[in-house]
């Protein structure tokens, strides 16, 4: 397993915070509801936690959900 959080992390990180529901996010990610709701929990697993509020709160609180910044074009 590759050091978190990765891209793909993020972005499902961000769909979760919109509020989408798990069929929504399952399609914006063109996965299968089995496989979206396996990735959440080897989130909530890899951090310790049991629900999804708790990852919600400790993916916040570690910044996994801080854009990086753009690079400069001057």
């Amino acid at each position: 397993m590759g050091k978190e959080p990765t891209t793909a992390t993020q972005h499902l990180l961000r769909l979760m915070r919109t509020g989408a529901t798990d069929r929504a996010i399952a399609r914006e990610l063109d996965v299968s509801l089995r496989t979206l709701n396996r990735r959440i929990a080897r989130l909530q697993s890899l951090l310790g936690v049991q629900s999804r509020f708790q990852l919600g709160v400790l993916a916040a609180e570690l910044e996994w959900l801080a854009v990086p910044p753009r690079a400069s074009h001057e």
